[in-house]
């Protein structure tokens, strides 16, 4: 599904991560500034690597020795972010959507299955500032899978919420990914997260690949420590 060979450096951080995977669902796991965040945006297309090649599902999408360098919106990927993003001056289905209006998706996913499969439907009338930190995210991950993106890309999208949002969140996200082929590149530090849902994980360490593993093998070194 991806190859990822980049190298970015920015002040006194250096990401030099190469790696290959056929997973459909693959995570960037480690601690806070290890590159996971900037791998994601790399492969967005909202970070520049100085050099290197990003190829998704058979597409290049970067390629320094090319020239190769696809626009963040003509790459169709969905971007959940931490903080979810969601434009306040507008009701969760006009962020809902914004996505597919964005993208001019006439294809993927339908508004009303997005709805029900994210259990918005009692939320489409309220805005932003009147939404829970569960409800938020979820709205934000309807808005990306209603751009009808050809992958999902999701950074630490669980951060921030409480004990009973955080599970709810979780179980809607791994509802995601056993019902729509839709493959899925995760940011986590949190092995249960990791664990509930990457079929393949790979670990980084200051910007370098620590080891990729399988999650079974991950789940019982990290999950159960």
């Amino acid at each position: 599904m991806l190859e990822f060979d980049v190298q970015w450096t920015r002040q006194d951080f250096e990401l030099a991560l190469k790696f290959r995977s056929e997973a459909r669902a693959l995570a960037l796991f480690g601690p806070s500034g290890c590159g996971k965040t900037t791998s994601l945006l790399a492969i967005a297309g909202l970070r520049r690597p100085q050099a290197g090649r990003i190829v998704l599902d058979g597409r290049v999408l970067f390629d320094s020795t090319a020239g190769v360098d696809v626009p963040a919106v003509a790459r169709h990927l969905g971007v959940v972010f931490q903080d979810g993003r969601l434009f306040p001056h507008l009701s969760v289905r006009d962020n809902l959507l914004y996505g597919r209006r964005a993208q001019n998706a006439a294809h993927g996913i339908a508004f009303d299955t997005a709805v029900q499969l994210l259990e918005l439907d009692k939320l489409l009338a309220r805005r932003p500032q009147h939404l829970s930190g569960g409800e938020a995210r979820r709205v934000a991950i309807g808005r990306a899978l209603l751009c009808d993106p050809v992958a999902l890309l999701l950074d630490e999208p669980l951060t921030g919420l409480h004990r009973e949002a955080r599970a709810q969140v979780l179980d809607y996200l791994r509802r995601l990914r056993g019902e729509l082929d839709l493959p899925i590149v995760l940011v986590s530090h949190q092995p249960d997260e990791v664990a509930a849902l990457a079929k393949e994980v790979v670990r980084l360490d200051d910007g370098r690949l620590a080891e990729q593993l399988d999650v079974s093998a991950f789940a019982a070194r990290y999950a159960t420590a």
